[in-house]
């Protein structure tokens, strides 16, 4: 899609700078710490993925500048998954339509097949195949899988049926039915990190009361205190 290894570091500088160790906004040091997230239901620890570079680099430097200070999980399915980084979330009131605020660049897709929606995964929002048929990120918003247990018996019949006869590698499959996910987004949406610590907060944003479908709003406010670098804690991700 790019022609040329000056358009390619044209595009990369936009999201991610040329080389991680100069990317705009960002220290080298930064691309090794871990995210502290403090929410109303409890504090988690993700940790982003060295495999998906401009997505790593575009969350830590919104992380830097408390973007998400005080954002909305504006989307709460139970057994899916749990979605925010909408800004006009910030003040909205009880009643307002939530999850067209975004910034005004999309990121490339970083699709890896060692990537997958197991529980716990941190992945980018986006618009449909129908006006964004490149599957571009948005800028901010994100989601975090809770999703649910699967069979073998499950898991063929989503192979057959969702996933048009692909098949899903053994290795996932059995993470899929003990620790469970969402495994028909896998290669639709850009995975860029997980959850290292507190996958309990994960399971008790998804289970608050919403306003149901189409929306799917928390009815009682669920925020994102403030989100910050820190150390990184004695586990990894590749």
């Amino acid at each position: 899609m790019i022609k040329g290894l000056l358009a390619g570091c044209l595009l990369l500088a936009l999201f991610a700078g040329c080389h991680p160790r100069t990317a705009k906004g960002l220290h080298n040091r930064d691309l090794h710490r871990d995210i502290e997230m403090v929410t109303t239901r409890g504090t988690l620890v993700l940790r982003l993925s060295d495999s998906t570079p401009l997505h790593r680099d575009n969350f830590l430097r919104l992380v830097k500048a408390h973007y998400y200070d005080s954002v909305l999980f504006h989307r709460v399915i139970k057994n899916f998954m749990i979605q925010a980084g909408d800004p006009n979330s910030r003040r909205a009131t009880d009643t307002a339509e939530l999850g067209e605020g975004d910034t005004t660049y999309r990121i490339p897709a970083e699709f890896r097949v060692s990537l997958f929606h197991h529980k716990g995964v941190l992945a980018a929002a986006r618009e449909g195949d129908n006006v964004n048929p490149r599957r571009e990120s948005s800028g901010t918003q994100f989601y975090i899988v809770q999703g649910k247990r699967f069979t073998d018996a499950g898991l063929d019949s989503l192979e057959q049926g969702r996933l048009k006869g692909r098949k899903i590698p053994p290795a996932q499959r059995e993470v899929y039915k003990t620790e469970g996910g969402s495994p028909h987004l896998d290669r639709q949406y850009t995975i860029f990190g997980e959850v290292v610590r507190g996958l309990d907060v994960v399971d008790s944003i998804a289970a608050v009361p919403t306003s149901g479908r189409p929306s799917d709003r928390p009815l009682a406010p669920v925020r994102i205190l403030k989100m910050r670098l820190i150390r990184r804690q004695d586990l990894s991700i590749k």
